[in-house]
């Protein structure tokens, strides 16, 4: 062990014993090493198109807000998928697969990043598989049977994570911590399979609404404004879209209600300092998944 490195740590001497000159040439080395690694981080934003900012918890020790929203890349992105999904539902079920599946993917993958686990190919994969056996499950029996064959599939999934992580040799927290993720990773995806059990003319309905909502929340107004700007443009983006389709006036209240989801999966995505990746995927997927089994409901009661 060199001397520098026997006396940088050392407790501060009283005045009349001053510290050896190799203490003294190590600090301003350390200095700058503290001051490089503090400038490795990038400052919060509200804007969202930053990597992770700090560690979390020091934020909060320094008083920051642990929430980043998207920001607009990510609302251009889910108001383009929320349009396909909203035409592709006026071509039939195999033409809202494409988005639809696109929609599960992000969702599995943002999960997991959201929750600061990467990469976690295995349990990406996972969540993406009964995402797709929920999709079979549906086109496989007829439409009064969809929400059962989304629900078997859910159960049968969250049987087989279990299955899977109690052979894990994993440190036993680290164990119920991929557990949960994993679980509520395929739960996200495998729910997005909502729209493909819903009425088409509630899809885009829906889907629309979601679109406005998340693309008004990203405009520049203060919080509260802009929460209600976007609610209230969710629910004429119902009307308006469910006057050209069978879902008529009721439009309105699915509309409304997608928002209310929208907004609440879009504030899951912002939460604690996510990075970019999380944005472009979470982000972007969220306001989605959290509309899909308020699209099918809603959709049964105004349809």
């Amino acid at each position: 062990m060199s001397a520098a490195e026997q006396t940088a740590y050392l407790p501060p001497q009283a005045a009349a014993d001053p510290a050896p000159a190799t203490a003294v040439a190590a600090a301003p080395a350390a200095n700058a090493a503290a001051e490089q690694e503090v400038t490795d981080w990038s400052p919060p934003t509200l804007g969202g198109n930053t990597v992770r900012a700090v560690d979390p918890a020091q934020a909060r020790a320094e008083g920051r807000s642990p929430i980043i929203d998207p920001g607009p890349q990510s609302a251009i992105l889910t108001a383009a998928l929320g349009l396909l999904l909203a035409v592709a539902a006026v071509l039939g079920q195999f033409a809202l697969l494409v988005p639809l599946i696109a929609l599960q993917g992000l969702t599995a993958a943002g999960w997991f990043r959201l929750n600061g686990m990467w990469p976690a190919r295995q349990g990406i994969a996972l969540a993406f598989a009964g995402a797709l056996a929920a999709d079979a499950a549906v086109l496989a029996v007829e439409d009064a049977y969809g929400a059962g064959a989304i629900v078997g599939t859910l159960g049968a999934w969250v049987l087989l994570t279990l299955v899977l992580q109690l052979r894990s040799q994993a440190d036993p927290d680290e164990r119920m911590y991929g557990l949960m993720a994993s679980v509520a990773s395929a739960a996200l995806a495998i729910i997005c399979t909502g729209y493909l059990a819903a009425d088409t003319a509630a899809v885009t309905v829906g889907a629309a609404a979601v679109a406005v909502t998340v693309f008004v929340r990203a405009l520049p107004l203060p919080t509260a404004t802009s929460v209600g700007v976007s609610l209230a443009a969710a629910a004429g983006a119902g009307v308006a879209v469910g006057g050209l389709t069978s879902v008529g006036v009721g439009g309105a209240l699915l509309g409304l209600v997608a928002g209310v989801c929208a907004l609440t999966g879009l504030r899951v995505a912002a939460y604690d300092y996510p990075s970019k990746f999380v944005h472009m995927t979470a982000g972007v997927a969220l306001p989605l998944a959290a509309a899909a089994p308020a699209v099918y409901l809603i959709g049964r009661v105004v349809g």
